[in-house]
């Protein structure tokens, strides 16, 4: 029916709605869009337009640093269980001089049983051109010392080797986070598609915090550290059962990719999905590769005998770090390797550090001195430390110390580094930093810059918030970048 022209306007209830009233009105829409997403759910609505499908992208495809590197991989030597700075590379004039006294300090032991001021069972002498003194239990290192670039006043958030483990691996000393190796993964990609982008040598009895302490996080899963073993069979698994052919292999390989592909178009929020293609293929490759990686015995009798390989005392340590120069060369990004023992020596420091000198002196001076030869030193960065150090004080009755996160030492070399060069120092008798310390965040922010990325540009949004390996500090160390 026509409206009439003299018909009066519409009238207007200006009164406000209240809350009943604007919840009826609202609802209906409310309702409507949970019919919607169930009708949608159940493909009862007529066909949306095309989405194009979430393409699969490798997580570890070669990415750009942030600016030009130094360094192209990275061999970190972890020193599990905490070496002691002054009975290695550091000694200290006052501990024979308090040696037996006792000296008021704000020390707090981990384990108690804090004794007298100990002086160091070793004998000093200084080598090469930097004039750096160097224990009597590392003559293969004395060689090599003006290679090194020693850091002497590290200082780490616990003295407890678990959560300092996880500090020095990930960045916090609680777990679950991004180890170091995971970031670099997750920042560059890997030069190769054959072998992973950050392979761990751990010790055969497991290290304290285990698997945590190379894992992935919340990054993409590829980006975690692959076991590698020493010996005749360092990585398990690796070949296909005997009845099965390469071509059937294959096949079921290019089957699974296309229903991962499928379910990953579907689903691209899910980034572990990204990180299961991309593990297939890569022990698809390795088969291949990686017998050829770890095969030693294509090394040369010289060369096995460099790294000790050849003695029992330093066969494993050596075969690990003759094993990381072979995965360098065929471009693995990051490497860590541990001694199949700790320097914790709670007891019988002499005894404990003599050892392990023993098992790693001359596997590390071999390492740099093959990649130097070889003309891969300047493109790879070594990292020496533990997660702490070790008090000035004795424990127990056989001459031991207890931990120290206060002041200890690491080195680097190669990569980027100024050798023969020492940076910061801690107190007389070497517990605290006193000139130039440096904190965990800050060794991190100085290997990712080395490697080519700003430690506050390498980012991931987690949990609402954008993390990073240094937190929310850390700073390069300038003065050791050559």
């Amino acid at each position: 029916m026509p409206l009439c022209h003299n018909q009066s306007a519409p009238v207007t209830d200006s009164r406000p709605f209240t809350r009943r009233e604007m919840l009826q009105r609202a609802g209906g829409g409310f309702g409507l869009l949970a019919l919607s997403g169930l009708l949608g759910t159940n493909r009862l609505l007529g066909a949306s337009a095309p989405t194009a499908p979430a393409a699969f992208v490798n997580p570890l495809a070669p990415k750009p640093p942030h600016f030009a590197p130094k360094a192209r991989s990275v061999i970190w030597l972890f020193q599990e269980g905490g070496p002691s700075a002054f009975d290695l590379f550091d000694p200290k004039p006052a501990l024979e001089r308090y040696h037996g006294k006792r000296l008021a300090t704000s020390v707090e032991p981990f384990f108690g049983n804090l004794g007298p001021i100990m002086r160091s069972p070793f004998a000093f002498k200084r080598y090469g051109q930097s004039g750096t003194s160097v224990c009597d239990q590392m003559p293969h290192t004395a060689k090599v010392i003006d290679e090194l670039c020693l850091i002497k006043a590290c200082r780490a958030d616990s003295n407890s080797h678990a959560p300092a483990m996880y500090q020095m691996n990930t960045g916090f000393t609680r777990p679950g986070f991004p180890s170091a190796g995971a970031w670099a993964s997750y920042g560059l990609g890997s030069e190769s598609q054959e072998l992973p982008s950050f392979v761990v040598m751990p010790k055969f009895d497991g290290t304290k915090g285990g698997v945590l302490n190379w894992g992935a996080g919340f990054l993409p899963g590829a980006n975690q550290g692959t076991l590698f073993r020493a010996g005749n069979n360092p990585i398990l698994n690796l070949r296909r059962p005997a009845d099965v052919t390469d071509a059937q292999q294959r096949r079921q390989l290019d089957l699974l990719r296309e229903l991962n592909e499928a379910h990953y178009a579907r689903n691209p929020a899910e980034r572990d999905l990204e990180a299961r293609i991309a593990s297939y293929e890569l022990a698809y490759n390795m088969q291949f590769a990686a017998s050829d990686a770890v095969n030693l015995a294509a090394e040369t009798a010289e060369t096995k005998s460099l790294y000790g390989v050849d003695q029992d005392r330093s066969r494993d340590y050596g075969s690990k770090l003759l094993l990381a120069r072979r995965l360098v060369e065929r471009g693995v990004r990051f490497i860590q390797c541990y001694p199949n023992e700790q320097w914790d020596a709670h007891g019988d420091l002499k005894g404990n550090h003599g050892k392990l000198s023993g098992m790693t002196d001359q596997p590390v001076a071999g390492l740099l001195t093959d990649l130097k030869r070889r003309g891969l030193l300047d493109t790879t960065l070594v990292v020496w430390g533990g997660e702490f150090g070790r008090l000035p004080q004795s424990q127990g009755t056989n001459g031991g110390r207890d931990h120290n996160p206060e002041g200890f030492l690491m080195w680097m070399a190669g990569g980027g580094v100024r050798a023969g060069y020492h940076h910061g120092a801690t107190d007389e008798i070497g517990h605290r930093g006193a000139s130039d310390p440096v904190t965990v965040p800050d060794i991190h922010a100085t290997i990712l810059h080395l490697l080519g990325l700003d430690h506050q540009r390498l980012t991931f949004l987690h949990n609402g918030r954008q993390f990073r390996l240094t937190d929310v500090s850390g700073q390069v160390i300038d003065k050791i970048v050559a």
